[in-house]
């Protein structure tokens, strides 16, 4: 049985490429026909797609666009309209979508609009006896469904840091693009985008594109061999790694439960931090734990990191037990302060993969 796949998109802030992890599920929807034996055409959204569609253009599919200032920002009423458009203008039995904020957001109201199923957070797609499957975690990544459906037209919104990204080919020429006009109504530009409130680049903490995880536990906040706290000392030691390594941050259980037993707490982590079997299951390809044990609960939260590797003082701690590729029996302070030291002096650099990867200066501590 043949498939028609419509691969959507939308451009990033930029204005230049797709987000991330579009370009991870055009991967996974480019393979589908090749399986099926049917055909794949790409959908993009944006106030202008042109640059985007260099990016994608050796993919050999056709390529249909929504485009002008109307959809320059997300917004329910265009984005839902433009997305219908787009999977009205070529018949289309599957529709695979990059499950970003703005498709998120839209996404389930544009499947019932045609009539179609939904399914969301979905980490892989396949052919089994000739019928399309696709996966998810339930559970806290404990359960893994595959799910099939007859229903059609079925909407799949692909998670991201589950496949490896498309790679462009080099091109020559310009990009054939099929522009599909949506009429707008005054009624649809009601909501009205004001600007972007961010907080500052060292403020953001949770990046979930980044190539490491750094993980602090409740160690960071207890007494140290000196019989003090060091946590003014904690919290600008972590912070100076944060900025200058681009590192995403997480916490361990007993950690971010700190602020809740009226004790000293490091004032940056909360429970969106928090790393584990009632926390979040990150995906970056590495991952470091400083002063926290392992814990069975807390390394559910680790199963999709790549590489694993800890700072603990005990040899016997739970990162040792096979939970951790590498175990570094040392002082996390000494550590970290000497890796921000060395981050410091490759600030010019990209001293995050050759610093923290090779560990130089904890092999002189250990």
């Amino acid at each position: 049985m043949s498939e028609n796949i419509l691969f959507l998109a939308h451009v990033d802030e930029s204005g230049s490429k797709l987000p991330n992890v579009a370009y991870e599920a055009l991967a996974t929807a480019s393979r589908l026909p090749v399986q099926f034996g049917g055909s794949l055409t790409i959908g993009l959204l944006g106030a202008n797609v042109e640059a985007a569609s260099h990016t994608i253009m050796t993919a050999g599919a056709h390529i249909i666009a929504v485009s002008g200032p109307d959809f320059a920002q997300p917004r329910y009423a265009t984005d839902a309209a433009a997305v219908e458009a787009l999977c009205r203008a070529v018949p289309c039995s599957i529709v695979v979508a990059p499950g970003t904020p703005r498709f998120s957001r839209i996404m389930a109201g544009v499947a019932l609009r045609l009539n179609g199923r939904i399914d969301t957070h979905l980490t892989e797609l396949g052919v089994e006896d000739g019928k399309l499957t696709a996966k998810r975690w339930f559970y806290k990544q404990r359960l893994e469904a595959v799910i099939q459906r007859g229903s059609r037209p079925w909407f799949l919104l692909m998670d991201s840091g589950c496949a490896e990204p498309w790679a462009a080919q080099n091109s020559v020429g310009e990009p054939q693009v099929s522009m599909i006009d949506v009429p707008i109504t005054p009624e649809m530009t009601r909501t009205r985008f004001t600007g972007i409130r961010s907080p500052r680049s060292d403020a953001q903490t949770i990046r979930p594109d980044a190539k490491l995880l750094f993980v602090a536990g409740a160690g960071w906040t207890k007494k140290q061999s000196d019989g003090k706290t060091h946590v003014d000392e904690a919290q600008a030691m972590i912070l100076d790694f944060l900025h200058h390594s681009g590192a995403s941050l997480g916490g361990s259980k007993s950690l971010v439960d700190q602020s809740g037993e009226n004790q000293a707490v490091l004032p940056f982590m909360t429970h969106l931090n928090q790393v584990g079997q009632t926390g979040s299951t990150p995906r970056h390809p590495k991952g470091l734990s400083t002063c926290c044990h392992g814990e069975e609960p807390h390394v559910v939260g680790w199963r999709f990191i790549n590489e694993r590797r800890a700072i603990n003082l005990d040899p016997n701690c739970g990162w040792a037990r096979g939970k951790a590729d590498v175990l570094y029996v040392a002082d996390a302070f000494q550590v970290i302060a000497r890796l921000n030291a060395l981050l410091f002096e490759m600030s010019g650099g990209p001293a995050l993969a050759t610093t923290v990867a090779s560990f130089s200066g904890c092999s002189r501590m250990q």
